[in-house]
């Protein structure tokens, strides 16, 4: 693909106002429509939901709206280029929760990054939103927002963290049949210890024993200043904490080193910094998802000549495209269709699960399936339902 073209076609596609538009359900065609979908007729509705706020989920926007909030401080691989830089990304999400989950969305980008600004500007408008989608946050404060927002009584689900892991598990769980590894045999390594790189490795940890995945045996994870482990002092609070959870022979160094010998490499990090040389000292048979946009840690060609058996990327012009797309909706049409609370561990695990079971004999060129083929949301979202009525994070009316 031509990138120079695509950005100009986008730029036109956009000149009309962007991506979105509201459109009304109901008519209002005749005195009468306008005195049932307004006055005086909707007061016996604004009663009805004042009197029974569970109302809210059926006759109001409430039942199928999702606020995509961005603070515009890690947007694509821009970086902080503030709210209206990420307004185009998130008018892109709502399009993408609408057209691959039937999801209704509308994009909030706010004007502050302060982490507790932002945490009650969520509780303000959560009224009107049956889920919130946090996306384009920078670590560490993504973390903070996040879980302070899970008791609002709707799924909170910070796209750039989960629906990267949920992805990428799905990709690993294929890739290792492809192989013939088990996840209790691997170590991975993590380049990027930002929001996607620390909820992968979170995911990786825990496993799902009650679906027979074991957690991996180990996972390196690196910054942009080596191997993460107790002993560095310049960690924020959520490296410190995946310190202790990672690196059990406390290896120090760079990504070159954290490889040697290593599994499968995943790259939420920055183009071009691993090289062939790199993928050539790991494990035979190893798997290599290089996600850096648009360009990744190793181009694919280079990884397979080095000798990696899988790759992935994110991009769409090469085999295996990690791309949240194929997550996030269907998370969100389960959640809903639930009446969720939250988004918890076991629903994400179903997600990828669902997400795995769509490719059912996979090869080193197709671990993933793609976002186009039919019926990969509804799978997600009826796997992600399903999880969350069982483990009882559902409302009660």
């Amino acid at each position: 693909m031509d990138r120079k073209k695509l950005g100009e076609e986008s730029i036109a596609l956009h000149a009309n106002g962007g991506k979105l538009e509201i459109r009304s359900k109901a008519p209002v065609n005749s005195k009468y429509d306008l005195s049932i979908a307004y006055t005086p007729g909707v007061a016996d509705v604004s009663m009805l939901v004042a009197k029974d706020p569970s109302k809210a989920f059926t006759h109001t926007i409430k039942k199928n709206m999702i606020a995509v909030v961005s603070d515009g401080s890690a947007v694509l691989g821009l970086g902080n280029i503030g709210p209206l830089g990420a307004l185009p990304v998130m008018e892109g999400k709502a399009v993408l929760l609408k057209e691959f989950g039937n999801v209704d969305a509308f994009p909030l980008c706010v004007t502050t990054q302060d982490a507790d600004e932002i945490i009650t500007l969520c509780k303000q408008i959560s009224p009107v939103f049956g889920g919130i989608n946090l996306e384009d946050i920078s670590a560490p404060r993504c973390f903070t927002i996040e879980a302070a927002l899970q008791d609002l009584g709707i799924p909170v689900f910070h796209d750039d963290q989960h629906g990267t892991a949920v992805v990428v598990f799905a990709g690993i769980i294929n890739a290792l049949k492809v192989v013939g590894k088990k996840f209790s045999d691997i170590t991975i390594v993590i380049s990027g210890a930002g929001a996607a790189g620390i909820a992968v490795c979170k995911l990786l940890l825990q496993g799902d024993p009650d679906s027979g995945i074991a957690p991996v045996k180990d996972v390196l994870l690196v910054d942009s200043k080596g191997i993460i482990h107790t002993g560095r002092t310049d960690l924020n609070f959520a490296k410190k904490e995946i310190a202790q959870r990672t690196n059990k022979k406390r290896l120090t160094g760079t990504v070159a080193d954290a490889l040697k010998g290593a599994d499968v490499f995943i790259g939420v990090s920055a183009p071009g910094i691993v090289t062939k040389e790199m993928i050539a000292s790991m494990a035979k048979n190893a798997i290599v998802f290089a996600m850096a946009n648009p360009v990744p840690e190793i181009l694919p060609d280079l990884a397979l000549e080095a000798g990696a058996t899988v790759v992935g990327t994110g991009r769409s012009d090469f085999p295996n495209q990690i791309n949240n797309v194929l997550a996030f909706p269907g998370i969100f049409r389960g959640a809903l269709d639930a009446k969720a609370t939250r988004i918890n561990h076991a629903m994400k695990v179903a997600a990828a699960l669902a997400l795995a079971s769509c490719v059912p004999s996979p090869t080193a060129d197709k671990v993933i399936p793609e976002p186009f083929e039919p019926g990969i949301g509804a799978k997600v979202a009826a796997a992600v339902a399903a999880k969350a009525i069982e483990t009882g994070d559902v409302r009660k009316q």
